[in-house]
């Protein structure tokens, strides 16, 4: 016992001594890597500038510019529906999969392999395969998937779904196999049917795997970029009255993008602008999610 107190205690003051070494470097690259950036990008929303060294301070213009842009708005709009319909379409087929292949079904191993391999292509890739798939199935109504705002947002919806329900699939497979068998046989010991089960016993006990799975297709939804530029490009676009031109599949990650490499002189300000509120929106809804299913936690 006294030796195992004083290994214990030896570890202890070696960790104590050598965790700089260890720890200053990944510090470091954060800061670099992260934090500065941050810091940096919040002081140039206040400011009109091509070069970070030609900066001027222009106050909260930028942001009066960027919640007055019809664009921004029809784009924030555009990403909260598609990132609720994902939401729910990815979680809710990802569950029925992992349930399904968690049956004992002949080949689940295989199916389960299937279903990741798409989350291991591209997002640039997956968006021009699936953007040819669309174009090749329209091409006998005469139109292409870029004509169609409706068409530009359900092919979003089927690509993010081909790409993440395998995902998401293996977040739930081990959430099933993480619920204790002793629950559930003492649930069939009480009569109750395989619907009781699931719905009264399974899915409370795997509010951990729904909490994960839940704030990665919202995050993901919110701050999709490239199969949106990759499939639609934010195609087709509408010309509003006083001349300014509205992108209907634009998502809000490319309409930033748009609005940093537009031709005007104060883009970059505005778009570091509407960079700063898309951060603050996306971290509030994540943080609000994940206090929202963490409270229906089960403590086993």
């Amino acid at each position: 016992m006294s030796k195992k107190i004083n290994s214990a205690s030896t570890l202890q003051r070696t960790i104590g001594k050598w965790w700089p070494v260890f720890m200053l470097p990944v510090l470091i690259c954060f800061v670099i890597g992260f934090v500065w950036p941050f810091i940096q990008g919040i002081y140039l929303s206040f400011c009109n500038f091509r070069l970070v060294s030609d900066a001027t301070f222009v106050g909260f213009d930028n942001y009066g510019k960027a919640f007055t842009d019809p664009s921004f708005g029809h784009s924030f709009w555009y990403t909260a529906l598609y990132a609720v319909v994902s939401l729910v379409l990815i979680n809710v087929l990802a569950f029925l999969v992992a349930y399904a292949l968690t049956q004992g079904i002949k080949g689940s191993n295989l199916f389960r392999t299937v279903f990741f391999m798409p989350n291991l292509i591209g997002g640039i890739v997956l968006g021009y395969i699936w953007s040819m798939i669309f174009d090749g199935i329209l091409s006998q109504y005469h139109t292409s998937i870029l004509l169609n705002s409706t068409y530009g947002f359900w092919g979003l919806i089927i690509l993010m779904c081909w790409q993440q329900i395998g995902y998401m699939m293996i977040i739930y497979i081990a959430g099933l196999q993480a619920v204790p068998e002793d629950i559930l046989e003492a649930a069939r010991i009480d009569g109750a049917s395989r619907s009781q089960t699931l719905f009264k016993v399974v899915i409370p006990n795997m509010m951990p795997s729904f909490t994960i799975c839940t704030f990665l297709t919202l995050i993901n939804g919110f701050k999709l970029f490239d199969q949106n530029l990759a499939l639609t490009g934010g195609q087709p676009f509408i010309i509003q009255p006083d001349g300014t031109t509205i992108k209907t599949t634009e998502m809000l990650a490319l309409n930033i993008y748009n609005t940093f490499y537009g031709s005007n002189v104060t883009s970059q300000g505005v778009a570091q602008a509407k960079a700063v509120i898309f951060f603050i929106l996306v971290a509030g809804l994540g943080l609000l999610q994940l206090s929202y299913t963490r409270k229906r936690e089960v403590q086993q």
